[in-house]
């Protein structure tokens, strides 16, 4: 992608910022893959489609606003997306799909989809659908560890099952803490009440997580926080949008006041590259109908603008 790269008109996006569509994995060439995984594990058959499912498309729709053209300077990163650089490929892959006979397949299908794109060198932006949705990713980062799970969420997500489903919204940091590349989990923006039982409190606490809540984020700063994770390492960082402060992310099912801001998310995502070597991100838990002038899929594109353009400049894809 270039300097010269023109979005595309709303009405006439297909793909995250317009960036080229590439379904031929085995030939993909990219710095960095897009890919959307809009179904779960349902804990109910109403979940199986919900609203949540339309997030990766409203996600796309919504990047249309977020740059007039690549070659206008951006104030949130102080200069060109690419750093003036016309070497650095970004693609969307599309999205995992599901299969009406097979409420697993599509875990699988995302799970093959995200080896590969590791496999060649790239790093993965997932779009969701719920939070169940990085479980197949955290799997597919086997080759990578260890890895530091950054986590950010109003709720705790350790149960180890709901209604028999235990790849669910309620479970990914579980899952991740059971595999034996992740190593370090720090979890910034818990507050109020979620799924969480004392029993997953202690759990989580047992593993060795580093639980932050919103309150003492507020207090310490995110600099403070960046302190606690380790230099030199791997990582990868979950995003649920209500994690952040509804006032910046409103189209959450669970809404909760006193959230992450965008300012210090921008603080994080920078900080991470600023430390080592960054596997990839997702953003879930996005309700579209629930949007107010689409700023939450905007806002979310934002962060995956910051996540680019932060990766660009750590020197992450020269070291690679």
């Amino acid at each position: 992608m270039t300097g010269n790269h023109t979005v595309a008109p709303r009405e006439e996006m297909r793909t995250f910022m317009n960036f080229p569509l590439v379904t031929d994995l085995d030939s993909l060439d990219a710095h960095i893959a897009i890919m959307g995984i809009a179904y779960s594990d349902p804990y109910t058959i109403d979940e199986v489609t919900n609203d949540q499912t339309n997030a990766p498309t409203a996600i796309r729709r919504e990047s249309a606003r977020i740059s007039l053209n690549l070659d206008r300077w951006d104030f949130d990163i102080g200069g060109l997306l690419f750093d003036e650089r016309d070497d650095i490929r970004v693609v969307d892959i599309g999205d995992a799909p599901g299969e009406a006979r097979d409420l697993s397949a599509h875990y699988r299908h995302a799970e093959a989809a995200a080896r590969q794109v590791f496999a060649k060198g790239a790093m993965l932006v997932t779009l969701g659908g719920d939070h169940g949705i990085p479980i197949p990713v955290f799997r597919a980062l086997e080759d990578h560890g260890p890895i530091t799970l950054v986590h950010i969420d109003a709720h705790l997500d350790w149960r180890d099952e709901v209604n028999g489903a235990r790849e669910g919204y309620s479970s990914p940091i579980r899952r991740a803490a059971e595999l034996d590349w992740f190593d370090r989990i720090v979890q910034i923006g818990l507050r109020a009440q979620g799924s969480a039982r004392e029993g997953e409190v202690r759990d989580a606490l047992a593993y060795g997580s580093d639980l932050i809540t919103a309150y003492e984020l507020h207090d310490i700063g995110m600099n403070a926080v960046l302190d606690r994770i380790p230099d030199g390492g791997n990582y990868y960082l979950t995003i649920d949008a209500d994690g952040m402060d509804p006032t910046e992310m409103p189209a959450v099912a669970a809404p909760a006041p006193g959230g992450v801001t965008y300012v210090q998310m921008l603080k994080l995502i920078h900080g991470l590259f600023a430390k080592g070597r960054v596997m990839g991100m997702d953003i879930v838990e996005i309700q579209p109908k629930r949007d107010v002038n689409g700023i939450t899929s905007l806002t979310a594109g934002r962060l995956i603008w910051n996540f680019i353009a932060a990766a660009v400049r750590s020197g992450q894809f020269d070291r690679d």
